[in-house]
C-alpha cells in the first residue's frame, strides 16, 4: 500500500489554511508548480478530489477538509516525535512555543521571564498571544507547544498543571456608593452596572464564575475587548468590573481614577488559577514540568505561587 508523504500532507494543510496556491507555496518554501503537483499526486493516491479550484481562490471539498484536519494531527505528532528525540539529549534546551492569553501576559511575563532566562538559559521561548479558544485550537494542531491559561476552563481533555493563583478585585468609580467598602461579596454588587470583556475572553467567564452569576448577567449595551478599555470605562463612571490581582499594580490601573475593593467569596477572596496546558502526545514533559516549576519559583516572593 502506498502512503502519503509528510511533504504532501504539508502541502495540503497549507493550501487549506491559506486558500491560495501561491501563498501556500511560499509558506512551504517551494514553487507553486511543485506544490500543485504534490497535491495532484496526493489526490491520485487517495482517489478523491481534495480541493475545489477557481480562478480566484481554492476551497477544500468536504472530504478534503476532513483529510486536511487529520493530516495536521499527523504532522503535529511527527513534530512531537522530533521534539522528543531532541529533548532526550537535553530536555532544557531547544525551542518551545508558548501561547498566552492577553489578560495574563502583560502582568505575568515581567515577573517570570527574568527567572526563566536565568534558570533555563538554553531554552528558546517563542511567545504567541491570543484568546483561550484559539490557543487551544493551536495546541491541537501543533502550532504551539504549550499555553498559559487561566482556570477554571474547559481544556478539551488536554493535560494541564496549575502553578499560580490570584484573587479578584472590584474596580469602581471613585464616587461610587460602594467605593468606601473594605470588601464586597458577589451579592452586594449592582449587576446592572457590571462591565465585562466580550465573549471569547476567558476573563469574562472567570468574572461571572467568581460572582456566581449566569452568562446573561452584565450590561447588555456595553462590552470591551481589552482590560485597559474596561478600566477606562469604569473611570468614566460607566459601571464596575472585576480585575485580577496581578493587574492592580500595573501602570494602567495605578494611573486610573478608580477605587479597588477585594471581592470576597466564602470568607476568602475569590480566586482564579493559572497554569500550563499541553497535548498529551507532547513528550517533552520534563521541559514543561521544569518550566512550571520555574514560573512558580519566580512567583515565590508573591502570594501567587502554588508550590508542588
Amino acid at each position: 500500500m502506498r502512503l502519503p508523504t509528510l511533504r504532501q500532507l504539508q502541502y495540503l494543510t497549507a493550501v487549506v489554511e491559506e486558500k491560495h496556491f501561491g501563498h501556500a507555496a511560499d509558506k512551504c518554501f517551494v514553487t507553486q508548480s511543485t506544490l500543485s503537483a504534490g497535491i495532484q499526486d496526493l489526490e491520485q493516491l487517495l482517489e478523491v478530489s481534495l480541493l475545489e479550484r477557481t480562478n480566484r481562490k481554492v476551497l477544500p471539498t468536504p472530504i478534503g477538509e476532513e483529510i486536511a484536519s487529520r493530516a495536521q494531527q499527523i504532522l503535529s505528532l511527527t513534530e512531537d516525535l522530533v521534539d522528543l528525540a531532541l529533548s532526550e539529549k537535553n530536555p532544557l534546551s531547544g525551542r518551545i512555543q508558548i501561547g498566552i492569553i492577553p489578560t495574563i501576559s502583560p502582568f505575568l511575563l515581567p515577573k517570570v521571564l527574568p527567572t526563566v532566562r536565568k534558570q533555563l538559559p538554553d531554552l528558546e521561548i517563542v511567545l504567541i498571544e491570543d484568546q483561550s479558544e484559539r490557543l487551544l485550537d493551536q495546541l491541537e494542531t501543533g502550532s504551539i507547544d504549550v499555553a498559559v491559561l487561566a482556570f477554571p476552563y474547559n481544556t478539551r481533555g488536554l493535560t494541564h498543571r496549575e502553578f499560580a493563583k490570584e484573587p479578584f478585585w472590584i474596580a469602581l468609580p471613585q464616587n461610587h456608593p460602594l467605593a468606601d467598602k473594605d470588601k464586597l461579596s458577589a451579592d452586594e454588587l449592582p449587576i446592572n452596572e457590571l462591565l465585562l470583556l466580550a465573549e471569547g475572553h476567558c476573563l469574562r467567564e472567570h468574572a461571572l464564575s467568581a460572582c456566581q452569576l449566569p452568562a446573561s448577567a452584565q450590561r447588555k449595551s456595553v462590552q470591551a475587548t481589552s482590560l485597559y478599555t474596561l478600566i477606562e470605562m469604569v473611570a468614566s463612571g460607566l459601571g464596575i468590573t472585576l480585575i485580577p490581582d496581578m493587574a492592580i499594580n500595573s501602570d494602567m490601573v495605578i494611573h486610573s481614577d478608580i477605587r479597588l475593593v477585594p471581592l470576597a467569596a466564602d470568607k476568602e477572596q475569590a480566586m482564579r488559577e493559572i497554569g500550563l496546558v499541553w497535548r498529551p502526545s507532547f513528550r517533552r514533559t520534563a521541559t514543561l514540568e521544569q518550566l512550571a516549576k520555574t514560573f512558580s519559583d519566580a512567583l515565590a516572593d508573591t502570594n501567587y505561587s502554588l508550590r508542588a
